[in-house]
């Protein structure tokens, strides 16, 4: 149970000082009768605000489809992000509705996001292996010989103490591949091909775990339940 006006200003509708504005004016309502005190605590589920049921008080969780051209950063000073995708109130809920791991700015493909940091914390830590499969197009031929040395876990970048995670790497033309990751690193699939004399031209990744972008359009997002993957979060 939560403040009226807390709720209302942590789900995006306002902020906590116009929450109590609307509240004092009749706006809310809490089991069907108006309450017009900001600091009656209530459950989320019982409250209505111009008779409509809060929006996704439990939480969000997003399926995106990144388009190239956007960043994974809520500073505006990066340039256009892909939160200026989704609805105004999403943008303005606390937690944040936030990314699980990026993808940069000229990788397209599936982005997950959400407001659960239980979530977040899960899918990005090394010790879960979440894998994430990228299909690369690079400027010159790929060597046979990356196979086995990307599965072998003894590529080390510059700048690494510990080499990369074993990855499988699966050719599927002469500079096109589909590189499997089940860790994260910065520039990662750009930073071992690139490594290896292959520029990486151009970055999409499909799939993340089980998931799967489909059929759906460069840009959009579907939902997905908060339990996806076996835990269901506290809520925001």
């Amino acid at each position: 149970m939560r403040r009226l006006d807390q709720l209302l200003a942590n789900l995006g509708y306002c902020s906590r000082r116009e929450a109590r504005g609307w509240v004092q004016a009749g706006r809310v309502t809490v089991r069907g009768a108006v309450e017009k005190d900001f600091g009656a605590k209530a459950a989320a589920a019982d409250v209505r605000v111009d008779g409509e049921p809060l929006d996704h008080p439990d939480g969000l969780l997003l399926l995106l489809h990144k388009p190239t051209g956007l960043v994974c950063s809520h500073d505006e000073r990066e340039g256009p992000s892909v939160y200026g995708l989704l609805p105004e109130r999403w943008r303005a809920r606390n937690p944040p509705v936030t990314s699980i791991g990026r993808l940069d700015k000229e990788t397209s493909g599936l982005l997950l996001l959400t407001d659960q940091s239980e979530l977040v914390h899960r899918l990005t830590s090394p010790r879960h292996k979440v894998p994430k499969i990228y299909r690369a197009t690079v400027a010159a031929d790929l060597p046979p010989a990356l196979i086995p040395l990307f599965a072998s876990g003894t590529l080390l970048l510059p700048d690494e103490k510990e080499p990369c995670a074993p990855a499988d790497l699966k050719i599927l033309s002469a500079r096109e591949a589909e590189l499997t990751l089940t860790e994260g690193r910065y520039h990662q699939v750009r930073r071992m091909l690139g490594h290896q004399g292959c520029t990486v031209l151009a970055l999409h990744r499909p799939q993340l775990g089980h998931l799967t972008l489909e059929d759906l359009p460069a840009g959009q997002w579907r939902e997905l339940p908060l339990d996806t993957f076996g835990v269901i979060p506290a809520g925001p």
